[in-house]
């Protein structure tokens, strides 16, 4: 009997493990950028590292974006008086994660930097400035901060309000022109000689990246003081209960000292 019980067992587990291993060996259509341990996160929350990944990602999103537009506008980066592209680039991303000011703006960042940006009597580095505008209005939503421990707040509101304004840059970036109706800086393309759409799908993964951080910024709040609650009502509600109605009695009584 107990031979027939371990074939029995053999043969349900060999189907079982056959499905694991192909669920394990299927192929990676896009891999996952984890961030790698540092002690630094020993200090903080979950929401904290899902807010850093969220500000990791957009950097980079703006960072590919910045690129973009480098290479579809050539002479913007030639006005930052850099040798070559990659140089421009980092001068730009620099200042964002540095908080420095850029070039040509003053002390302008943020909203302000990207209106500068696309108002059409700017003479400086287009480009770069919008993307200085949008990467520095990150980082002021975060509080000034790239990376977030427990002893920094989050606004989720701040937060929806930088979705906000980059879903509004994203427009104003394709419909900007100047006094000859050609666009301030050359972005998505529909034409017959094809589609580029990518510029809009950078700026709505930031997008949508804000957006989901910001819901779950204000749910960590409602679900702290509804945990408070059902710790409170686990007291009560979360008890054993004896499955029979000696024990049930012998329970009671014990309870009230008769």
């Amino acid at each position: 009997m107990m031979k027939r019980k371990n074939l029995t067992l053999a043969a349900l587990c060999v189907p079982v493990c056959i499905i694991l291993n192909a669920c394990s060996s299927q192929p990676a259509q896009r891999e996952v950028h984890s961030a790698a341990f540092e002690p630094g996160q020993l200090v903080q929350s979950d929401t904290n590292r899902f807010a850093n990944l969220v500000m990791r990602d957009n950097l980079d999103g703006l960072e590919i974006l910045l690129e973009k537009l480098y290479r579809r506008n050539p002479a913007m980066w030639k006005r930052r008086m850099q040798p070559n592209l990659e140089a421009a680039r980092v001068e730009v991303m620099t200042a964002i994660r540095e908080g420095q000011p850029l070039a040509n703006l003053g002390d302008a960042r943020g909203t302000e930097a990207i209106r500068r940006a696309l108002s059409p009597e700017f003479e400086g580095d287009r480009a770069g400035a919008y993307i200085y505008g949008l990467g520095s209005m990150l980082v002021d939503a975060w509080g000034g901060h790239l990376n977030l421990s427990l002893v920094h707040g989050l606004d989720a509101q701040r937060v929806a309000n930088a979705a906000h304004n980059t879903m509004v840059a994203a427009w104003l970036l394709s419909e900007r022109r100047d006094e000859t109706e050609q666009p301030l800086l050359l972005s998505n393309e529909i034409s017959s000689a094809g589609r580029n759409l990518s510029f809009e799908r950078e700026h709505g993964k930031i997008i949508g990246r804000l957006d989901t951080l910001a819901a779950v910024v204000d749910e960590k709040y409602r679900r702290t003081i509804i945990g408070y609650i059902q710790s409170l009502a686990g007291g009560q509600l979360l008890q054993f209960l004896p499955l029979d109605a000696a024990a049930a009695a012998a329970t009671a009584t014990t309870a009230t000292g008769n």
